[in-house]
């Protein structure tokens, strides 16, 4: 491990790991907003604006703390990136829900709970390994289950894209699914670069 010579501001993590927690919470929104019937979207809609305002703070936190800080636990433009790369997964997902508000999207594709389901797990193993990045030992396992779980939800995401095409539906709720559907992709990415992000600190920093 790099050897500091001067105090760090170990805020940061609790930061991160404040943020693990936020997404956390948004997946499993997301997952019931899914599942739901209108009147009770619009109320998780708003349950999940406020997850986004929250991650935003958390985000806001961790910028000024990077500029007030003299000595960070690792470097300034590795924080930035990470921040910047979580609250990107929040966007994402509540882009997602944003869009079945918009277009009044009644009936969405079955298969849409499966991309929602590998978020939640991509959540989970991105909370936990947000602690853990005080020692960065032991973290291989989460960025590489990460990583499958998202070639997983590019898998789903193929198939919704040819069930979608495949007849059933007419142009126009052709498109506005698929939007909904490239958000949800979107997520997924979105917690891979958190991971490759972890990863690339990890072996800066050991």
């Amino acid at each position: 491990m790099r050897l500091r010579l001067t105090p760090q501001d170990n805020s940061f993590y609790d930061l991160f790991a404040s943020t693990g927690r936020i997404l956390v919470e948004a997946a499993t929104v997301l997952a019931e907003f899914l599942g739901s019937d209108e009147a009770r979207r619009h109320e998780l809609a708003r349950r999940m604006e406020d997850l986004e305002h929250e991650g935003d703070a958390a985000t806001h936190a961790v910028l000024r703390r990077v500029n007030s800080s003299f000595v960070t636990p690792f470097d300034r433009e590795d924080i930035y990136q990470l921040a910047s790369r979580l609250d990107d997964c929040l966007d994402e997902m509540q882009a997602a829900v944003d869009l079945v508000i918009i277009y009044r999207l009644q009936e969405l594709p079955a298969a849409l709970t499966q991309v929602v389901q590998v978020l939640v797990r991509q959540a989970e193993l991105t909370a936990a390994a947000m602690p853990r990045l005080r020692s960065l030992a032991g973290l291989s396992d989460y960025w590489v289950e990460v990583n499958r779980l998202e070639n997983q939800a590019d898998g789903i995401y193929r198939e919704l894209l040819g069930t979608l095409f495949g007849g059933g539906y007419d142009a126009i709720e052709i498109m506005k699914n698929k939007e909904v559907v490239e958000a949800l992709e979107r997520a997924a990415d979105a917690f891979e670069h958190v991971a490759h992000t972890v990863e690339a600190i990890a072996l800066k920093e050991t």
